[in-house]
């Protein structure tokens, strides 16, 4: 689903609090180009496409086949696809009243020299940030399941 970050937060403001059983993955792209992502599980999702100060949000939800979404995305039109192209995985798994995210790349650095971030809504989450956008180590990252994480590019 292709939104702005804003608008997810402002539907999620107006559920009843009894329906904020979990808490969402967005991407908010601030880089001055464009970002090809696909959310894959078991199965690859639709290619988004997500113009310069756009976003992307999903709910947070488990793979029953691999257990955890991979959030790929790339700096170049089908990327996904194409040999050798690098991308950068924001990762999660849900598990019952946690969510664990990461950050990755594969096939070298897709955001060489532009900072990452991503930071859930809840302060006592730990913040994942790559400040030249390339790997600072693996460093999974639990919180509760209800928050909203967010991965920011060009932050």
């Amino acid at each position: 689903m292709h939104f702005s970050v804003a608008t997810a937060a402002a539907i999620v403001a107006l559920l009843p609090s009894s329906a904020l059983a979990v808490g969402g993955a967005y991407v908010q792209n601030k880089c001055s180009f464009p970002v090809y992502l696909w959310s894959v599980g078991s199965s690859v999702g639709p290619k988004q496409v997500l113009a310069p100060n756009s976003g992307y949000g999903e709910p947070l939800h488990r793979d029953p086949t691999t257990g955890g979404i991979a959030i790929k995305l790339t700096t170049v039109d089908d990327g996904l696809y194409l040999p050798n192209v690098p991308q950068t995985v924001f990762s999660y798994s849900l598990d019952n009243a946690l969510v664990w995210y990461d950050l990755s790349d594969v096939f070298g650095d897709a955001f060489a020299g532009h900072p990452l971030q991503i930071k859930a809504n809840d302060d006592t989450c730990g913040a994942i940030s790559w400040p030249n956008g390339v790997p600072a180590g693996s460093h999974p990252t639990p919180c509760s399941s209800n928050a909203n994480v967010v991965f920011t590019l060009c932050a």
